[in-house]
């Protein structure tokens, strides 16, 4: 019956019934509008107009500080505020304004209350903007962008309403250029965009340069703001200063790869700090590995910090924050705190003076874990209400020991280690977003310099898993090796499988930076790969399940030195030697005795050339085993140019070393292993048994004798393939990186 009720009051907001019944499901959203739309009629009677309902209904879902509804709702009510325009200013006012009281008079001069455009102002306003672009209309006609014209208007007349302006531009055009005529319907002729760099693209929608901070939406201006950014330009002279903020639990992914990029490269003509928030002495492993990551990746952070360099600081803060009223301490429980709108604080307005000695209580040690914090006076984007600053904690620091029993929260911590390190944009992933106003508030309300907060979507790949959860039970049940397993994402797996760096930087470079997250198919990865060890992959010979052939009128008395390019596509870059004896051997599958159509390798009445080599072999003879299985093949040989050029050029070893061979595929089966409409059993059920392929006793030409880890080849078609640091020195153990683009199988 209540469902029908609210279905009752939304409807007679406006709402179609299928809208209303989209927002019934949202019960946040239809809790808010209810209590919007039933104070409203308090004021406006059982019926309200469609414009007003319209208006309650944007209040309501993008409302985030729910202590504002009913503030708000008034002056919809009451007609004070009657246009979207007028909207939007308001709760723009409330999330940069979250302390009590509101200054009634400044929020309605920012909001236009009582402002009101005459339809006069309105045609005026048209006329001005339509004159400045008279010649090009006449060109044009009804081609031109009337939204221009719009949009100039709105600009001098901002609380004007949209759709006055729109029919006073419609009707000054018509008077201007008369009725519509046949030349007017043809679509306007495409003008070709410029292509802009990478670099470009990726930095493109973040043009705020340094010290313009407070051109950043949502950048909450004080009296201090432009004192502060000129002594923050007097400070780092006009520097980008960015920092990349790991969290030193688990390796780092192809995800982090992108915010490596972002960061380092936005403050590539500048610097970049690593910054760690916290982390306990047995995560020092982890954090040894990020650093590693980053340098592996090409790039030098300016100087590694930890939010630890600045306890004292930021404890004086704390204490600064008390004396001010915008900090006390508080005796809720974590439990009592949890969930989307837990009850206020009681202890909300407790004395300044009270909370100072309960604060130094708790560096102290007088408190037990859980038992006091600190917390902020404010409401963040989300609408939780005074996050915690400080907690107790009673556990020694890796590198401040025991000196601390309190610590200070990621949300304190953030933005004001930022500010000491006069960082210029703190690149965060779209989670932080509900955080920025904190981020905003606590710097201004501790009159310190405010840096810009930007946020990124995430980039994740399909195929994969990425979370340091879910790796764990990879590895617990023994789906992969470590964390550096090849079939994972991890930067450490892509290392050990041969991912070269510059291959996941341009990949990086190609997702580019956008707000949305973005989720790519791997093969787009490794096409990136791909184009790096085209060029820097030096070629060799290998052969994964062989077959032994026998020249038997081999030309020589003794084996042949065969020089072989480096790159067959530039030979500028060397040679190297292999030997070429009476015994060789080839891939099993480049010979059948009962080929199928279309099939060009070795076979009765079909020769074949041996790379490299200058010469064709055919087949004479084939020696089967008692089981009927071919073991080895006689062919005779004669130079390729002393007969018919053969259909294929196949690859060989001879005199091999004996090595183990790798192969890859996807982990996992589906796309999205961890949607469970996708894979209801979970992403451990997802598991493909084909991901792993060990070639045992593989043979590879002698030119990679002196190989050492992570050293990287193309084996002639067949792929790229890295150096395991398995190897050791009796056998070397290969991983195959990518494949070729070709099929492997073909010629």
């Amino acid at each position: 019956m209540a469902a029908l009720d609210s279905l009752s009051l939304f409807t007679g907001l406006g709402l179609s019934e299928q809208k209303a019944r989209e927002t019934l499901k949202n019960q946040t959203l239809s809790a808010q509008l209810r209590e919007a739309a039933t104070q409203a009629q308090q004021t406006l009677g059982s019926t309200i107009d469609k414009a007003t309902g319209t208006l309650l209904y944007g209040l309501a879902s993008r409302l985030r500080d729910t202590r504002r509804l009913s503030f708000l709702v008034s002056y919809i009510a009451s007609k004070k505020i009657h246009t979207e325009p007028q909207l939007s200013a308001a709760l723009e006012y409330v999330r940069s304004h979250p302390l009590d009281p509101i200054d009634t008079a400044d929020f309605e001069q920012e909001c236009g209350v009582g402002v009101t455009v005459t339809p006069e102002q309105i045609e005026e306003a048209v006329e001005a903007a339509i004159n400045k672009h008279r010649p090009q209309l006449l060109v044009e006609r009804y081609r031109f962008n009337m939204g221009l014209l719009m949009g100039e208007a709105r600009a001098v007349l901002k609380w004007a309403d949209g759709k006055m302006i729109k029919n006073e531009v419609d009707m000054q055009v018509l008077h201007l250029l008369g009725p519509k005529m046949e030349a007017d319907l043809e679509k306007k002729p495409k003008v070709a965009k410029v292509r802009l760099e990478e670099t470009d693209r990726r930095t493109a929608k973040y043009v705020i340069e340094n010290g313009e901070n407070y051109k950043t939406p949502g950048y909450v201006m004080t009296p201090h703001t432009m004192n502060l950014l000129k002594q923050h330009l007097e400070i780092t002279g006009g520097q980008v200063r960015t920092r990349f903020p790991p969290e030193p639990n688990g390796i780092l992914h192809i995800g982090h790869a992108k915010a490596i990029n972002f960061n380092f490269g936005y403050a590539k003509v500048s610097i970049c700090f690593i910054w760690a928030f916290r982390y306990r002495k047995e995560e020092a492993k982890f954090f040894t590995a990020i650093c590693d990551m980053v340098a592996w990746l090409g790039y030098t952070p300016y100087r590694v910090t930890y939010a630890s360099d600045y306890f004292d600081q930021l404890y004086a803060w704390a204490v600064e924050l008390i004396r001010r009223g915008l900090a006390y301490v508080c005796h809720q429980r974590g439990e009592e705190l949890k969930g989307h709108n837990p009850l206020p604080s009681p202890w909300r307005d407790r004395p300044m003076e009270e909370s100072l000695l309960l604060f130094e209580a708790m560096r102290k040690g007088k408190f037990s874990e859980g038992e006091a914090t600190l917390r902020m006076k404010l409401v963040m984007e989300d609408g939780k209400m005074d996050p915690v600053a400080y907690r107790v904690k009673y556990t020694p620091h890796h590198r401040t020991g025991d000196k601390w029993c309190i610590y200070p929260t990621y949300d304190y911590t953030h933005c004001l280690c930022d500010s000491i390190e006069h960082i210029t944009h703190s690149l965060c992933t779209k989670e932080f977003q509900a955080r920025r106003s904190s981020y905003f508030w606590l710097c201004n309300a501790l009159d310190v310099y405010c840096p810009v907060q930007w946020e990124y979507g995430r980039l994740n790949l399909h195929y994969a898993v990425v979370s340091k959860r879910k790796i764990l039970q990879l590895v617990a049940t023994g789906a992969v090796r470590d964390w550096d397993d090849p079939r994972l994402f991890t930067l450490t797996a892509l290392r050990r499988r041969g991912f070269p760096p510059e291959g996941i930087n341009n990949f990086c470079a190609r997702v580019g930076v956008t707000v949305a997250q973005t989720t790519m198919e791997p093969h787009l990865l490794e096409a990136c790969v791909r184009d790096v060890l085209n060029d820097t992959a030096p070629r060799a010979m290998a052969v994964l399940e062989s077959l032994r052939v026998i020249i038997t009128n081999f030309p020589a008395a003794k084996s042949l030195d065969i020089q072989v390019p480096n790159f067959p596509a530039d030979e500028t870059k060397g040679f190297h030697q292999v030997p070429f004896a009476p015994i060789v051997f080839i891939e099993r599958t480049d010979f059948k005795e009962e080929p199928e159509p279309g099939f060009k390798r070795l076979a009765w009445g079909q020769p074949v050339g041996l790379r490299h080599t200058g010469y064709v072999i055919e087949l004479q003879r084939v020696v089967k085993g008692p089981s009927g299985c071919v073991e080895s093949l006689e062919v005779t040989c004669r130079r390729a140019d002393a007969g018919e050029k053969p259909k294929a050029f196949i690859h060989w070893v001879s005199q091999p070393l004996t090595c183990e061979v790798r192969l890859y595929e996807r982990l996992f089966q589906h796309k999205n292993p961890e949607d469970p409409t996708e894979v209801p059993g979970g992403f451990l059920s997802d598991l493909n048994p084909a991901s792993l392929r060990v070639v045992e006793a593989a043979l590879v030409d002698c030119s990679v004798a002196l190989a050492k880890p992570f050293n990287k080849f193309q084996f002639e078609r067949l792929g790229y393939f890295s150096v395991d640091p398995d190897s050791h020195q009796g056998k070397l153990v290969f991983n195959r990186t990518v494949t070729l683009k070709e099929d492997p199988g073909k010629v």
